[in-house]
C-alpha cells in the first residue's frame, strides 16, 4: 500500500517554484501517493494540514524554516510525520537534522520512512524549531526581506548582519533559570532548541534537537566592534568559551527587560519579552537520513 503524503509548498521560498516538479516528479517514482498543495501565505498551511489529516499518512513541506515553522502548531496537534524539502535561504533545520539540500536526496529521505522524535521550543505559546532571540537577530529579520533573501540568498545574512551589528547599542534583561537570576547588559539573547540558526551559525557546539534542553547565550559586549573577533566561534558555536557570552542550559528560562523586545522564533517576529521559553521533549516525528 502506498504511503499517502501531502506534499505543502511556499512558492515564495527562494527555491519553491522552479524545484517544485522535480519534488513531486521524485515522490511519485518513490512510490509515494502525493496530494498536493501551494500557497503564497504560509499562515494558511495549518489549515490545510487539519483538513486532510485524515487521508493522509505524513506531511511533505517544501520551503525555508520560516515555512516549517508556520505547519508546527498542526503537526503537533495532528502528530504526523513530518519530512522535509530545503527550498529556502537558510534550511538550518534541515542542516541541523543532516537533511541535503538535493531533491533527489531529500526525497530518497522520505521516502526512507526512518523516523527520529525531536523537541520542540516553546515561547510565550509559539513553538519554534531552531531559535528563539531577541536583540540583534531582531534587527537582522527586519532588514531580510523576501526581495534581498531572494537575490543573495545566504550572503544576505552576512550583508544585513554587518550594517547591523555597527549599529547595536546594549540593554539591560535579567534571566531567570533553574532557581537563579542573572541581570545583564547584552545585545543579543538567543535561546536555542536545536543546533544551527541564522544560515548556519551554531548556538552551541555540542547542542542537539532532541537533548530535551534550551541552550541559552547572551551575547555581553559594550561596543560594536568587540564581536568582531568573535565572529568565527559563532559560526561554530565556541563563543560560550568567551569571558563576553554568558551561556546558560535549562528546560524553563524566563527573559524580562524594562520595556518590551521583539523575539524571533525561526526567522519571524512572533512575540515579545517579558518571555518563558520551555523545551517540549520528543514533541514531533521528523523523517530523518540513516546513520
Amino acid at each position: 500500500m502506498s504511503v499517502r503524503a501531502l506534499l505543502l509548498v511556499n512558492r515564495h521560498a527562494r527555491q519553491g517554484q522552479e524545484r517544485y516538479q522535480q519534488a513531486m516528479s521524485c515522490l511519485t517514482q518513490l512510490g509515494l501517493k502525493i496530494t498536493t498543495e501551494s500557497t503564497d501565505n504560509p499562515t494558511e498551511l495549518p489549515a490545510l494540514i487539519r483538513r486532510y489529516h485524515k487521508e493522509i499518512d505524513l506531511v511533505i513541506v517544501g520551503g525555508g524554516d520560516g515555512t516549517l515553522n508556520a505547519t508546527v502548531e498542526a503537526i503537533v496537534d495532528t502528530q504526523l510525520p513530518l519530512g522535509i524539502l530545503p527550498l529556502g535561504t537558510a534550511n538550518d533545520l534541515a542542516r541541523t537534522l543532516g537533511i541535503p539540500n538535493s531533491i533527489p536526496q531529500a526525497c530518497q529521505i522520505i521516502a526512507s520512512g526512518k523516523l527520529r522524535r525531536i523537541d520542540l521550543g516553546w515561547v510565550n505559546g509559539k513553538y519554534f524549531f531552531n531559535v528563539a532571540s531577541l536583540g540583534l537577530s531582531v534587527k537582522i529579520t527586519q532588514g531580510l526581506t523576501k526581495e534581498i533573501k531572494r537575490r543573495w540568498g545566504i550572503f544576505a545574512y552576512a550583508a544585513i548582519a554587518l550594517q547591523v551589528i555597527w549599529k547595536s547599542r546594549p540593554f539591560h534583561a535579567e534571566i531567570k533559570v533553574n532557581g537563579e537570576s542573572f541581570l545583564v547588559k547584552t545585545v543579543q539573547i538567543a535561546v536555542g532548541n536545536g543546533r544551527y540558526y541564522g544560515g548556519g551559525m551554531a548556538v552551541v557546539h555540542d547542542a542537539a534537537i532532541d537533548d530535551e534542553r534550551l541552550d541559552l547565550y547572551s551575547l555581553e559586549i559594550d561596543h560594536w566592534w568587540q564581536i568582531i573577533p568573535l565572529l568565527p566561534s559563532i559560526r561554530q558555536g565556541r563563543h560560550i568559551d568567551w569571558a563576553s557570552v554568558r551561556a546558560i542550559q535549562g528546560q524553563e528560562i524566563t527573559v524580562y527587560t524594562r520595556k518590551p523586545h521583539s523575539i524571533n522564533t525561526d526567522g519571524e517576529i512572533t512575540t515579545h519579552t517579558p518571555a518563558v521559553f520551555r523545551v517540549i521533549p520528543k514533541a514531533i516525528a521528523v523523517l530523518v537520513p540513516e546513520l
